[in-house]
């Protein structure tokens, strides 16, 4: 299995994975949309040379009190085939991703997702930092991970998705 980041010739690859992994089009046009804007990181999974894996993050803001030179970002969405998931692909896509944005100098990471599966990589419910989630979710499913230790010591408020999101439904 080879983690690497994405490139141009993977476009339509990531798209149909997306396609198939969420079953509906929604994830793919989101990606397609935040792909061209900055501070975005793109990961793909690949075994035997096939695109089996995808994951994507995203700027996010704090609508509150912290720091300006805070760097945050959302992780959404991981994507798997479907013949390949319960296998550590999205598990291994993560770990390594998360890699990346700590040696990019990204100081935390925000994820709605399930309260079961994203503490095992570090993340808590982000209430206990002080921050909350733009959209009406369970506690639970919105979590940070501090890449850089005391990064959100000072920060309060709501986490922002840009734009592009809300139009993923």
């Amino acid at each position: 299995m080879d983690i690497r980041t994405e490139k141009p010739e993977d476009l339509e690859a990531v798209r149909n994975l997306n396609i198939v992994a969420f079953g509906r089009e929604n994830e793919a046009n989101l990606v397609d949309r935040l792909r061209g804007i900055g501070s975005t990181f793109s990961f793909v999974a690949v075994q035997s040379y096939r695109i089996v894996g995808h994951l994507f993050f995203s700027l996010v803001t704090v609508e509150g009190k912290c720091s300006k030179n805070l760097s945050i970002l959302g992780l959404a969405p991981v994507a798997v085939l479907p013949n390949y998931q319960r296998q550590g692909i999205g598990t291994l896509l993560i770990r390594e991703g998360l890699k990346e944005c700590g040696r990019s100098g990204v100081q935390a990471v925000v994820v709605l997702g399930h309260p079961d599966f994203y503490p095992r990589f570090g993340f808590i419910p982000a209430s206990r930092k002080s921050l909350g989630c733009e959209y009406d979710v369970p506690d639970e499913a919105f979590m940070v991970l501090e890449l850089e230790s005391g990064a959100l010591q000072d920060c309060s408020g709501t986490v922002k998705y840009r734009s592009e999101f809300s139009l993923c439904e």
